[in-house]
């Protein structure tokens, strides 16, 4: 008996390692997300976007138009205006990171909660991932909506761990994890990613869904535009914003 479960043990740690090996490595799946969504040229040739949609945080009712903006190297504005709240703005320039609404102000954003603002809201930052991360893991097999999904944890320059899921069969980006911080403290969210059409030359999801503190907060892309000018005064910090780095 106790031989047999001496060979029993061998064969599965056996079939563990075999397992392991026979995954692919995460940045094999991270480079493969870029080239099934149309590859490193096609990412290259889009300097700048403006997209428009609408955006709903569902247990609230509250729904509001939503353009983002965004321009290479690293610049970034979400805009939206919500029915009965007003304007919410969230930036990034260069190396800054910036909110402003009518519940909280404006506020500059530092430590890891700008660390975290500026890889999320990198222009073309599926391209850039590795000026932003130290390593890519793939850690299983696990089911995202029914799909079979690689699991990859993603480890930050400053030793962050987020997670993403890749399709099995398509290669495509399905989910994605991370710790958040916010004025309210840290949080855990989850963002399912759907819809995926072609705009221009690249494939990309025109619906987000939000999982953080019990709510849900949906973004759903309508118009994609690409290579179009963007007034510099719009993706600069507002005078609110500014009058606060005078302090």
């Amino acid at each position: 008996m106790k031989r047999r479960n001496a060979i029993l043990g061998i064969l599965l740690s056996a079939a563990a390692l075999y397992a392991a090996d026979d995954l692919p490595k995460g940045e094999t799946l991270v480079d493969k997300y870029v080239e099934v969504t149309g590859g490193k040229a096609a990412y290259e040739k889009v300097k700048s976007e403006i997209d428009t949609g609408t955006m709903t945080l569902g247990a609230m009712g509250l729904k509001g138009a939503m353009t983002v903006y965004s321009q290479a190297p690293d610049k970034r504005l979400v805009e939206v205006n919500i029915d009965g709240v007003g304007k919410i703005l969230d930036g990034v320039n260069g190396d800054m990171a910036w909110s402003m609404n009518a519940m909280q102000g404006p506020r500059i954003k530092e430590g890891e909660e700008k660390a975290e603002a500026l890889r999320q809201n990198r222009h073309n930052g599926d391209l850039h991932w590795r000026d932003m991360y130290k390593s890519a893991e793939t850690k299983g097999v696990e089911a995202v909506d029914g799909a079979d999904c690689y699991k990859v944890e993603m480890t930050s320059k400053d030793g962050k761990v987020s997670t993403r899921w890749y399709d099995k069969k398509t290669g495509l980006l399905t989910k994605m994890s991370s710790t958040t911080k916010s004025p309210m403290g840290e949080m855990q969210a989850e963002v399912f990613a759907s819809d995926y059409r072609k705009e221009g030359d690249v494939l990309m999801p025109h619906k987000m869904l939000t999982k953080v503190a019990g709510q849900e907060l949906a973004m759903t892309i309508d118009k994609v535009e690409q290579n179009v000018e963007i007034p510099k005064d719009k993706l600069e910090p507002p005078a609110e914003v500014k009058a606060l780095i005078k302090k």
